[in-house]
């Protein structure tokens, strides 16, 4: 996942700028802005009005700012994608800070360096693959291995997960019976993580030949596979289905859901 504001310098303090726009609104004090984020009044005047031609902010006349419906889009998409890194960063990264465990792409030796990827939740390792993020094996391994890696430098590039959720009924209003099974099947193709919520949702699954990767515990699953990268698809009986939504909605992570109930 590449968070576009954190790329640049600037990109982290139109974002601060916005921010404190919101939480002031609509009397701006273009100062007090400057000495809370470390830059100088001008600079805030031309974020401002770079904001203002984004139409992520309105004047309502001179120093009255509010910020717009686009604006709040955009920082609850930048704040989403900021928070799900941060994750990463912090259980994945901080926590094993002078090592990190990696998949080997092919055979590599020690101190040989290598290129890091996030692929299906996993953290892969090349010689060959270059990547934004580098590093160097603590020790020889052969393809297909654990390696550890250490000198970390730049930044993984997590995909962005999608989370589908399909809907199926209740075995008293026909269960599996009930369910679109061809439709359920296209669904699955393009999801690596396959999750079921229900006896009703396991048996669909298994009438199209698939076995689910997590059938205990999914909501907390899906939510830990999308901030490694890795996107879901979740059958889940109907009458479960609000409580996972809003599980996903308190982590502010997209889904789409599908009713494959059929007549």
């Amino acid at each position: 996942m590449m968070i576009k504001i954190l790329q640049t310098k600037s990109g982290v303090t139109k974002f601060q700028v916005l921010i404190e726009i919101a939480a002031h609104q609509p009397n701006v004090r273009q100062k007090e802005i400057a000495a809370k984020i470390g830059i100088t009044p001008q600079a805030v005047s031309e974020y401002i009005k770079e904001l203002v031609n984004d139409g992520l902010i309105v004047t309502e006349g001179r120093v009255r700012y509010r910020i717009t419906k686009e604006g709040v889009e955009w920082v609850l998409e930048n704040a989403a994608e900021m928070k799900q890194y941060a994750r990463f960063v912090m259980e994945d990264i901080i926590s094993h800070v002078s090592t990190w465990t990696a998949i080997t792409k092919e055979e590599l030796k020690e101190g040989q360096q290598v290129y890091l990827k996030m692929k299906n939740g996993l953290l892969y390792v090349s010689s060959t693959e270059k990547t934004g993020a580098s590093g160097t094996v603590i020790s020889d391994a052969a393809e297909g291995e654990d390696v550890g890696v250490t000198t970390l430098k730049g930044l993984i590039d997590l995909e962005n997960a999608t989370i589908t959720i399909c809907k199926v009924p209740r075995v008293e209003r026909g269960g599996s019976r009930k369910v679109d099974l061809d439709r359920l099947k296209a669904l699955s193709a393009s999801k690596p993580y396959i999750a079921a919520i229900g006896v009703e949702s396991l048996i669909a699954l298994r009438k199209i030949g698939i076995s689910p990767n997590v059938m205990f515990g999914t909501n907390e699953s899906v939510i830990e596979a999308a901030y490694h990268g890795l996107s879901s698809l979740v059958v889940s009986v109907d009458e479960q289905v609000s409580a996972l939504l809003s599980r996903l909605e308190t982590e502010n992570l997209e889904y789409e859901l599908v009713d494959l109930t059929v007549e």
